[in-house]
């Protein structure tokens, strides 16, 4: 079964409507304008909506014909805090803010298949379609949850998808197990004697302590971690000092750090510890070590992911779903709710021949490539006709 008709009639639609998401994004837990306009439609739409989860996220309930199971269907709706390179006419026009991960067209795809199944209610049961604030690092998810996401709309199963830019277009990456890395911060305070910066040998330099410390962390994934048990550490930032001729009292390393196993993701972070606290000891300076367990690994339960892929294929063909694969060290929140709710989160593609939809998200000249929004409602459609189908 292809995208049904009625669904691509709503391509203009969905575009306008991303594209005006796109033009006025909102980092998490500001989503308010983009908030508003989610519950607008929605009740237009004659869905009943539910609003003050999570701070800005929402939930639309939608009743079919007649009693049945339940149905969640998220889509995040933050933006990244970073400036947009782009110069079509719909860019950016909130300074230091840019949806670079494809957020707005998730939302536009969620609000085309509500309005779809508000049409034709071709389903048993009930859907719980769900708008997520604050993906991007802060744990929207988690604080949909701790507020009584799932105690006031219970869901049998819960399903996400995300854009893919390296796949091709409709393509769809529906895997079992886990497939993607838990995801956490570490930041490491090296406080030294500071000093001028002619007299080094009066002072106790943290940014040569840091920079030892750099070098040691790159050994966790090379001899302290089984080839097997996938790891990454990244230390991304390096803050000390203000003037050319002082040596600062600090510096300040901060980081990223991605497992998949949770007896790795322990052993990691106690070899940052080790390592950070023991280089600094030896040059004299004191190292602080704060980590902070962000996101979980996302992990698909196998059924739901079958289905999923199954629902998948009548939108897009079989060709175009890849059942099997490795996981990603990407981290994603999604996987808060698969702790709580059995479900899948799948990847799709938006990549053509052309290279539209090929830039790499969270890169300043990322676009979502507006072709994509039928095949990512179609499919949010076709999960709930085939998981609540009309008895």
């Amino acid at each position: 079964m292809p995208i049904p008709n009625r669904i691509a009639d709503f391509l203009p639609e969905m575009t306008e409507w991303r594209r005006d998401f796109h033009t006025h994004p909102e980092l998490g837990f500001e989503e308010r304008r983009t908030s508003d306009i989610v519950a607008e439609k929605l009740a237009g739409w004659g869905i009943e909506v539910h609003r003050g989860l999570g701070r800005t996220g929402l939930v639309g309930v939608l009743k079919g014909q007649g009693e049945g199971g339940t149905i969640g269907l998220r889509a995040d709706m933050d933006a990244l805090p970073m400036p947009e390179a782009n110069s079509f006419e719909y860019r950016s026009q909130n300074p230091g803010a840019m949806h670079a991960c494809g957020h707005d067209g998730h939302t536009a795809m969620l609000l085309g298949a509500a309005k779809y199944l508000a049409e034709t209610r071709n389903f048993s049961g009930t859907v719980h379609f769900i708008f997520q604030p604050a993906e991007e690092g802060l744990a929207g998810a988690k604080a949909m949850i701790e507020d009584g996401l799932f105690d006031r709309f219970p869901c049998d199963a819960v399903y996400g998808i995300h854009n893919d830019p390296h796949m091709p277009l409709g393509t769809f990456r529906a895997l079992p197990g886990v497939i993607l890395a838990a995801s956490d911060t570490v930041e490491i305070v090296i406080r030294g004697k500071g000093g001028h910066g002619a007299l080094p040998h009066l002072s106790v330099d943290p940014l040569l302590v840091g920079v030892h410390v750099v070098s040691g962390l790159q050994s966790i994934v090379s001899r302290r971690t089984d080839p097997l048990g996938s790891a990454v550490v990244s230390i991304t930032q390096f803050h000390a000092g203000s003037a050319d001729n002082v040596i600062p009292d600090e510096a300040v390393l901060r980081g990223t750090v991605r497992t998949l196993l949770p007896e790795v993701r322990d052993a990691v972070e106690q070899a940052i510890s080790d390592i950070a606290t023991a280089t600094a000891r030896a040059h004299g300076a004191e190292a602080v070590v704060r980590y902070h367990r962000r996101y979980p690994p996302t992990i698909n339960h196998a059924a739901e992911a079958a289905r999923a892929a199954d629902a998948a294929a009548e939108v897009s063909g079989e060709a175009k779903v890849v059942r099997e694969g490795l996981p990603i060290m990407g981290g994603e929140d999604f996987s808060f709710m698969l702790e709580k709710r059995p479900g899948a989160f799948l990847f799709v593609g938006q990549a053509e021949a052309d290279g539209k939809g090929s830039n790499p998200v969270h890169h300043p000249t990322y676009d979502f490539n507006d072709n994509l929004l039928p095949i990512g409602a179609g499919f949010f459609a076709r999960v709930v006709e085939r998981e609540l189908a009309r008895k």
